[in-house]
């Protein structure tokens, strides 16, 4: 759905985007994560065509962004961090202004009025005036705005900001429904507790480069490596030139007598590499994978320091703050 190639962008003094590349396969949820900063929101920002990069390229649905923005914008619905509303208009008027800003005529926003209303729940309040609504009732009608045009791809910018349990609920249960309904999502949110319930894919960004991308939750499965983790009894200095040089491993990080790598195979894999460690004196304590999530997975890339020490002493926490909405300059 989204291909991304070699993107830079840049504000006065502050390269935002710095080579990123990286591919959204359609029918996903991906997790847009990062530290404040990390580039996100110019990120989504370029792929609405909203914001135009200094080089690189963009391909959605096979469409060029950067040189058709118009053909781009009928295929992607974008809800910034900071949205706003005609207070004034009903829900009805709202997303008929919507839809006829797209194009659409009287027949297609009809259809697309009880459509998009219905999809979000607010098809019993088309009458109410937006400013009456709540803040999880405004940010359903910004996201019924957003798809009254049936786009194919849906980018959202810290959507969950604001509600309170209840409405991130619902609004979870929203996108997964968009997204059985064929639609592709990319959501940037520093909640990721909260992104695991929905998400198939995280991409993470940090220095405004991809520092990270892979399949999270369910779709994990699909992904033939996994996370280990070896415990020795006492340090053994030979540890990582082993590990390293059995087949399928990668990734490996070393903490006194902890090290945790990702390794391809399966079980024969892990044996052998077991076997391996075993048979050649070194002390193992411990041998197992890491039923890591996505704030495992995120902390692992961003924090590696951090990670370690949570697994030695506790488990971490649902959420990790440094990965809210970016500060644009």
């Amino acid at each position: 759905m989204i291909t991304v190639k070699d993107l830079y962008f840049e504000y006065p003094g502050v390269l935002a985007l710095d080579n990123v590349s990286f591919s959204v396969g359609e029918g996903s949820i991906t997790a847009l994560v990062g530290p404040n900063g990390a580039g996100k929101t110019t990120l989504l920002r370029c792929i609405a065509a909203l914001d135009e990069p200094v080089s690189g390229g963009i391909t959605l649905d096979g469409v060029d962004v950067l040189e058709n923005p118009r053909d781009c914008h009928r295929k992607v619905g974008y809800i910034s961090d900071f949205f706003g509303l005609y207070d004034n208009l009903t829900v009805e008027q709202c997303l008929r202004y919507t839809a006829m800003s797209h194009g659409m005529n009287e027949s297609g926003w009809e259809a697309g009025v009880k459509r998009a209303s219905s999809r979000v729940g607010l098809g019993v309040r088309l009458q109410q005036k937006a400013g009456a609504l709540s803040r999880g009732l405004r940010q359903r009608l910004a996201i019924a705005q957003s798809i009254i045009h049936s786009p194919k791809l849906l980018l959202l910018d810290e959507p969950a900001s604001g509600l309170d349990p209840e409405a991130r609920a619902a609004l979870s249960g929203l996108f997964k429904g968009l997204r059985d309904e064929g639609m592709t999502l990319v959501v940037s949110s520093h909640i990721i507790a909260e992104l695991e319930e929905y998400s198939t894919d995280m991409l993470i960004l940090k220095d405004g480069r991809v520092a990270g991308q892979r399949r999270v939750g369910q779709e994990a499965g699909a992904v033939s490596s996994v996370l280990m983790k070896v415990t020795l009894a006492r340090p053994d200095s030979r540890l990582v030139e082993i590990i390293g040089g059995a087949s399928g491993v990668s990734d490996i990080r070393l903490d006194g007598r902890h090290c945790w790598f990702r390794l391809t195979g399966g079980d024969a894999a892990a044996s052998d590499l077991l076997g391996t460690l075993v048979g050649q004196g070194v002390r193992v304590s411990g041998f197992t994978d890491v039923k890591a999530g996505m704030q495992h997975e995120y902390m692992t890339v961003v924090r590696p320091g951090a990670v370690r020490s949570a697994d030695q002493k506790t488990a971490p926490a649902d959420n990790v703050h440094d990965a809210g909405e970016e500060a644009r300059p």
